[in-house]
């Protein structure tokens, strides 16, 4: 069974074995989490995929965006505990990731986070567990009104650990934050959106994506990138004096790289910009 993701152009062929299908259409990476018989859960070739598609999606410059979405009716329903080993194999397993901020399973949703372009969740049917962590590192998400989601860890006595303590501190107060990780609430997207956890929702969450992508596409590359890098950077736990030193930092490099001069020679001629590739 084929276990690496493939980057394709929209109008190729993909085999139906793989995990992750991803097709760049626009400057658009839409990558599809392709297990729709088991509701895309997370079994360890996913996990994997999960880990080094985003790397092979940062390597191609011309992708501006990512719109990450699960196939069939479901984003994500979480891990497939039948298909992966058990505690004592789970633990070896997720430290055979050569990294030393995460371990394989903390990495196969961080991986997103950390790409230079924004990530659109898509979120459908379901987003429990794993899932919800994995949407939760993406930088937006549109869901649809009857979306289920759940830290569905709570049911199996576990705790939110692909992430989620750190994605979900961003977005909630910590009293909601921790009755949700400790009751394994289900709830739908229409109240997701009232507590903050996604971005918007719409009846056809992937339209949304797609428009508010293809704005993004319309400005300078390099400043998209320094934008989620900075926030990301400054947004918790960071000192008033590092996060405008950062701030710093990030505008001294985009004056002095070609798509900034691009901007302000298309901004005096009145002229629609044309990008160089993201530096």
């Amino acid at each position: 069974m084929t276990t690496e993701p493939s980057i394709t152009p929209a109008s190729a062929g993909v085999a139906p074995t793989d995990r992750i299908i991803v097709e760049v259409v626009d400057g658009i990476a839409h990558a599809t989490l392709h297990r729709p018989d088991k509701l895309n859960a997370l079994d360890m070739p996913m996990l994997r995929a999960l880990v080094s598609t985003p790397k092979r999606i940062a390597a191609d410059r011309s992708v501006r965006a990512v719109i990450l979405r699960g196939a069939g009716d479901v984003f994500c329903s979480g891990l497939d505990f039948g298909s992966l080993p058990g505690p004592t194999g789970m633990a070896r397993a997720a430290f055979k990731l050569p990294v030393q901020k995460t371990n394989l399973f903390q990495q196969a949703c961080w991986a997103w986070r950390e790409l230079p372009v924004p990530v659109l969740a898509v979120t459908e049917g379901h987003c429990y567990g794993g899932g919800l962590q994995l949407a939760l590192a993406a930088d937006f998400r549109f869901s649809a009104p009857d979306c289920r989601f759940s830290i569905m860890e709570a049911r199996w006595g576990l705790i939110p650990d692909m992430t989620g303590t750190v994605t979900l501190r961003e977005l909630l107060p910590i009293d909601v934050a921790k009755r949700l990780a400790m009751t394994g609430e289900i709830f739908d997207g229409v109240r997701a959106a009232e507590l903050g956890l996604v971005t918007e929702v719409a009846d056809d969450p992937l339209a949304a994506a797609q428009g508010l992508a293809r704005q993004i596409v319309e400005r300078s590359p390099d400043a998209v990138a320094a934008t989620k890098k900075l926030f990301n950077a400054n947004w918790s736990a960071v000192s008033a004096r590092s996060a405008l030193w950062n701030e710093f930092v990030a505008q001294v490099k985009l004056m002095t790289g070609e798509n900034h001069r691009i901007a302000r020679r298309a901004g005096r001629d009145r002229a629609t910009p044309v990008w160089k590739p993201r530096r």
